[in-house]
């Protein structure tokens, strides 16, 4: 019986010696076998963009092509990517045996406060977007009094609850299709440019609510009907709303 158990026992050892040896060579194949040159990244594929094109992102983002897909460091990536102020998430994914996508969100141009000679441009949150010389293809924001500015950074202007007020109604003045040429503030009002000669006066909540009815939509639809290209349209709470023809 004694002899039998240490027949046993030393037939254990080998399979478990065994069962080590093949998992051995099973990781050290695996590892040659992702190791080679089937894995190394070929290609860069960037979804989500919409400001930067597809060149731009990859070139900040300077994948190494032939690189091996394993090795490369998604969250390094990512890192880098979000120090760009107009990228408000982005998603690295490993597309076997040997693709890189970039799924990007962006962050959008709402408006562009003029101060001095130069435009700052910001986010629907008040972010700092870019500072330009150049007029932008947003509402041009102006009369406010601008604290701090920094890219990357909230703005910071004497002011800063009309001017969220404001970036709210912007937000819904673009789910409503109606687009503010330019707003000039004030400490209570502000006063949106459709054109040069056509004006919606009023708090910032008051006109938002208003589009949000669809009651300065169809007042401005009725406008157009009738040819009326030139007047200010004041609104007030309780959807107050009145027609001055005389423009400023």
């Amino acid at each position: 019986m004694a002899q039998t158990e240490k027949k046993r026992k030393k037939r254990k050892r080998k399979n478990y010696f065994l069962r080590f040896v093949i998992l051995v060579l099973f990781c050290v194949g695996m590892y040659y076998f992702l190791s080679s040159d089937i894995f190394d990244i070929s290609k860069v594929r960037v979804v989500g963009n919409n400001y930067y094109t597809v060149e731009q992102i990859k070139d900040k983002a300077n994948v190494k092509i032939g690189m091996n897909i394993f090795e490369f460091r998604k969250g390094k990536l990512k890192k880098k990517l979000l120090k760009d102020p107009y990228l408000k998430n982005v998603a690295i994914k490993r597309k076997l045996p040997s693709t890189i996508v970039i799924d990007v969100d962006e962050r959008k141009e709402e408006a562009g406060l003029l101060d001095g000679d130069r435009y700052i441009i910001i986010d629907e949150d008040g972010l700092v977007l870019r500072i330009s010389k150049d007029e932008p293809k947003v509402t041009r924001i102006t009369n406010l009094k601008i604290q701090k500015s920094k890219v990357g950074k909230p703005i910071e202007v004497e002011g800063n609850a009309l001017l969220n007020d404001t970036l709210k109604m912007l937000k819904e003045m673009d789910a409503a299709d109606i687009f503010f040429k330019h707003i000039n503030m004030s400490s209570i009002i502000v006063r949106a440019y459709i054109s040069e000669q056509l004006i919606c006066e009023g708090a910032p909540d008051n006109l938002r609510e208003s589009a949000k009815n669809g009651n300065l939509q169809a007042a401005l639809y009725e406008m157009h009907s009738k040819g009326i290209e030139r007047g200010t349209i004041k609104i007030g709470s309780d959807n107050y709303c009145s027609f001055d023809p005389n423009a400023e």
